[in-house]
């Protein structure tokens, strides 16, 4: 017996730090939880001004702008963005833009591609057809109902370098026979390290079938640009410019010029040359 209750005591002593090892050991690490394929961002900026492929439109005054956007891992996107505008820029009782968008993005080492669409939206906007156009310089761009614009688009990009292609779907922002009018845009973003870059951009619209008198709607644009980001707040400035006719002073030949905005889509008290140079100042991020 006593033999007996000895083995059992040494045979429990052996066998203690074995299980002692066994409750103190560390835990396996946990496996790590799989990356999201969902991106979801959102953007706000303040200009000092708002310029669309060059031209002005908010006649000069600032523009509060800001959006989201989503992206998946195999490259789909869709977003939105948004900005006041002028109705003196062609956008009768209306005074926002609502853009909406969607595409597909893919890139193989310094390459990408991008395709896509979108829509540009005026809520509010409306032009009715026997309604009188007082603005001198919007009078060849007589249109009925709320003014939209649909294009698709294709582009491509090398490292710091983009070139895309925008092709209207439909009359360009609601300009009667201007459907299938085109803009190219060329622009190159460059990172000088310690939150600096530099930027440019040069775009050609042709604008389908838009005339007044004897100036059509077509023009090139360029800009060049600087940033600094701040801890996540970009501040930039901007120096853009145009050759297109924006002329707002009366002639035989060609009247008032296309591009020639008052402060207002009727009864405009003052008017400017759209397409002037101008230096844009901005504050934005990204969240």
């Amino acid at each position: 017996m006593r033999k007996t209750l000895l083995a059992s005591a040494v045979s429990a002593a052996l066998s203690l730090p074995a299980f002692v090892h066994a409750q103190t050991a560390p835990a396996a690490p946990a496996a790590a939880a799989p990356a999201s394929p969902h991106t979801l961002t959102a953007n706000l900026g303040l200009y000092s001004s708002y310029r669309f492929r060059g031209i002005d439109q908010t006649f000069g005054k600032p523009a509060l702008q800001g959006g989201v956007d989503y992206s998946h891992s195999s490259g789909f996107y869709l977003g939105n963005w948004n900005s006041n505008v002028n109705s003196g820029a062609g956008y009768p009782s209306g005074n926002l833009e609502m853009d909406f968008y969607g595409g597909w993005k893919g890139a193989w080492g310094d390459w990408g591609l991008d395709v896509g669409a979108i829509y540009y939206y005026y809520p509010g906007t409306d032009a009715p057809a026997a309604a009188p156009i007082t603005n001198p310089g919007r009078t060849a761009s007589v249109h009925t109902g709320s003014v939209n614009n649909k294009e698709v688009y294709i582009g491509g990009s090398w490292k710091f370098l983009s070139l895309k292609y925008f092709h209207s779907v439909g009359d360009y922002f609601s300009v009667p026979h201007t459907g299938g009018s085109g803009y190219i845009d060329l622009s190159a973003n460059y990172d000088l390290g310690d939150g600096w870059g530099v930027n440019g951009h040069i775009g050609h619209l042709n604008f389908k079938n838009y005339h007044n008198g004897r100036s059509n709607g077509d023009y090139t644009d360029w800009k060049l640009g600087v940033t600094k980001d701040i801890s996540g707040w970009v501040i930039g400035a901007a120096y853009i410019g145009t050759n297109a006719k924006g002329s707002c002073t009366p002639n035989a030949a060609a009247l008032v010029q296309p591009y020639c905005f008052g402060n207002n889509w009727t009864g405009a008290t003052s008017m400017k040359n759209a397409g002037r140079d101008t230096l844009i100042l901005s504050v934005s991020r990204t969240f």
